[in-house]
């Protein structure tokens, strides 16, 4: 009889054990890939964090307090702009560029101590957020100790023999990646953030300006340190072949900006699907976004390019299409209808997040529903207009998604007549059970449906 009840609680051990590593109950193995890429990017989203603007006092203390609130929108990997110490020589405007790096391996002393940001990136871990630190490889500040120490670093004019700023910017100056003694001591000063503060990838400024062959031997080489999340500000394809993950979406957001304009048709998202399907590989992640520091300080992205109601169905968009990463850029959620200057202290001022329970719902959607895997499916479908109106499925074994937009000024008529996106689904933004069926329905201006089935 012992052996027999013995017997039974060991089959029932093996039983619980078994149905606490379903899917949904296993811990996230952070090693594991999926299409190649860090399984916790799968399904995941980034929100770009400015911290000299960020809060009055403009430092990673101060910021830390908004992590919980972070959490609770249902944000997962912040991606913080330089944290580096800002160059003085030949900076622009009174507090200079956050991309005029004068140290690697130092924190800018306006933000906090490297204590401060290596508690800072603890207390986001603790949360379950990922870090990632913007990386500027392509040039340093006019000042940077490299300019003293190692001349030989950088891209020299022929005539002067002096260190060359890139294109306008006059408060840089480009590295000269010929040299392999600069290559090295690149790839060993990324290490250092890894190894000394556990981030967990990096977001490379201008990294098409860099060599293919460079990073694909630092990003290799990075890896042996921690299964990291690349990502390149750039568009195009070699960069996924070097080794990033996810690249910028930028033919994509330009033809949102033209159709919120009234410029171009939908048809153009059309143009820019099949650009990204023929050129980048099959499992290449894009960011997509409505707004970044650049786009928002230079081109008044989103709150005049998208103005008012027409924010929000590019933001389902930037959400919900295939292969992508979501961006939302530091103040959206409030939203701020301002440029946030780049050179001078303008903290966003918090306090209404009138967008924070649309951002939440989206998402939360993306995180549980498998419809926005990185396999799963994307079939767009015809519902009307087709100039105005967008409209796809999205799929993954029992998880369906049906997003349904009106990217136009003008109301117009919508039939869903796709038989595989018929019946019962909930409306994500309502919670009300519908009745999906082939009926005239009006959709108003800048509508937008999504529906879980």
């Amino acid at each position: 009889m012992k052996n027999k009840f013995f017997l039974l609680l060991v089959f029932a051990a093996i039983f619980i054990a078994a149905c606490n590593n379903t899917p949904q109950n296993k811990k996230q193995d952070d090693n594991a890939f999926i299409e190649g890429h860090p399984a916790w990017i799968n399904q995941g989203n980034i929100y770009e964090v400015n911290i000299r603007q960020y809060t009055p006092e403009g430092t990673f203390n101060a910021f830390a307090k908004h992590l919980e609130r972070l959490k609770e929108m249902g944000v997962q990997t912040l991606w913080f702009m330089p944290i580096n110490p800002i160059g003085v020589k030949d900076r622009k405007g009174v507090m200079g560029s956050y991309y005029a790096v004068k140290s690697y391996v130092q924190t800018n002393p306006e933000f906090g101590t490297m204590d401060d940001w290596k508690n800072l990136v603890k207390q986001a871990h603790d949360l379950g957020f990922k870090v990632i630190i913007d990386w500027v490889p392509n040039h340093t500040a006019a000042d940077h100790e490299w300019l003293t120490t190692h001349k030989d670093f950088y891209v020299l004019d022929s005539v002067t023999k002096q260190p060359l700023s890139p294109f306008d910017w006059t408060d840089v100056r480009k590295l000269n990646y010929a040299n392999k003694a600069l290559r090295d001591s690149m790839i060993s000063q990324m290490k250092f953030w890894i190894t000394e503060s556990n981030i967990d990838g990096f977001r490379c400024d201008v990294a098409g300006e860099v060599p293919d062959d460079f990073w694909k031997t630092c990003i290799a080489e990075l890896r042996k340190s921690k299964n990291i999340f690349m990502l390149a500000e750039g568009d195009k394809k070699e960069l996924h072949e070097d080794g990033f993950d996810a690249t910028y979406a930028w033919f994509d957001f330009a033809m949102m900006n033209k159709i919120a304009n009234g410029s171009r048709t939908i048809k153009s998202l059309d143009s820019a699907t099949k650009k990204t399907d023929s050129l980048f590989p099959k499992n290449a992640l894009r960011m997509f976004f409505t707004s970044n520091h650049d786009e928002n300080s230079w081109n008044k992205a989103d709150y005049a390019t998208m103005p008012g109601a027409v924010h929000a169905p590019f933001a389902v968009l930037s959400q919900t299409m295939k292969n992508t990463i979501p961006l939302i850029y530091s103040g959206q959620e409030e939203p701020v209808l301002d440029s946030i200057s780049f050179f001078y202290k303008n903290p966003i001022q918090f306090g209404k997040y009138q967008r924070a329970n649309f951002y939440k719902t989206l998402l939360n959607l993306r995180k549980r529903n498998d419809a926005f895997a990185m396999d799963a499916s994307f079939k767009k479908i015809s519902v009307g207009n087709d100039e105005a109106v967008y409209a796809f499925v999205r799929e993954k074994g029992k998880s369906k998604v049906l997003v349904v937009l009106n990217l136009s000024a003008k109301e117009q008529d919508v039939n869903i007549k796709e038989a595989t996106v018929v019946g019962k689904a909930k409306n994500v933004f309502t919670g009300k059970e519908e009745d999906i069926k082939s009926e005239i329905k009006k959709m108003q201006p800048w509508e937008y449906w999504i529906f879980e089935f």
